[in-house]
């Protein structure tokens, strides 16, 4: 059984306000927690019900955080989930990364994304073109709100994301090196040539209200969009960076075996 003082500090991490203050987080449901228990971050307290304990034996006795059984009612009640039967874990928040961009990597610049929903989505992306790392805007959601947890699927784990001031970032790049923004004017991303195929870069996206800063745009090198062939006025932030990264990695991989003659 949750106790009273466990119940305040699991609501209270709700609010980005304490979780800033305690360092700490919310991993829930089932799937994410089996990632994170298999993963080696450091959880500090664990909340399951019972059949989780059980199935889920092995991994459990490898953390070194508290456990305590709960009931189904009280993980879906002082959760975020509209229904938890499984488990809930609060976990130590790491600091904030200092990242660089390297040769040859991807590497995402999100700039004012302010949906939890689209931050988690796109984090997930990410993890699956094989980018790992995220640089985030000051002013983008808070990577540890619940719904970038639960959105991301576990991608928090393997994607690093850094909070940083974009511009300075993107001026600190080599001379060369592709800094591509999503924009309704740019290019079509069907008939970009990547200059140096394997040199990587980075992709600047921005919300799908404003879209890259006016300041920001001052620093993109390139400017890239996804053609339209129908009437709708925009696409979801994490469908279209969904849509640029496969396009980047098809280049990449047409650069890597031409065709023969």
């Amino acid at each position: 059984m949750i106790s009273k003082n466990q119940a305040k500090t699991l609501r209270a991490l709700h609010k980005k306000k304490y979780r800033h203050e305690y360092q700490q987080f919310l991993v829930e449901g089932e799937k994410s927690v089996m990632e994170l228990l298999d993963s080696g971050w450091p959880l500090l307290h664990l909340f399951a019900s019972e059949e989780f304990l059980r199935e889920h034996a092995s991994l459990v006795a490898g953390i070194s955080g508290k456990v305590t059984p709960a009931a189904a009612s009280e993980l879906t009640q002082l959760g975020t989930l509209v229904s938890n039967h499984s488990a809930l874990a609060i976990v130590q928040m790491p600091e904030n990364p200092t990242l660089s961009w390297q040769s040859g990597e991807w590497l995402l610049a999100l700039d004012q994304i302010n949906d939890p929903g689209n931050l988690g989505t796109i984090v997930r992306i990410a993890d699956w073109y094989g980018i790992s790392k995220v640089i985030c805007s000051p002013g983008t959601a808070d990577l540890y709100n619940p719904k970038v947890i639960t959105a991301s699927k576990g991608s928090f784990l393997r994607v690093q994301v850094s909070y940083q001031p974009l511009e300075p970032f993107l001026e600190t790049l080599p001379e060369h090196t592709p800094v591509l923004g999503a924009f309704l004017e740019g290019e079509s991303i069907h008939q970009l040539q990547l200059a140096k195929p394997g040199h990587g870069g980075v992709l600047v996206m921005g919300s799908e209200a404003q879209g890259i800063s006016r300041a920001l745009a001052a620093s993109i090198r390139q400017k890239i969009t996804i053609p339209a062939y129908g009437t709708a006025e925009s696409l979801n932030v994490g469908v279209a960076t969904a849509i640029l990264c496969d396009n980047l990695r098809r280049l990449e991989a047409a650069a890597d075996s031409p065709l023969l003659p």
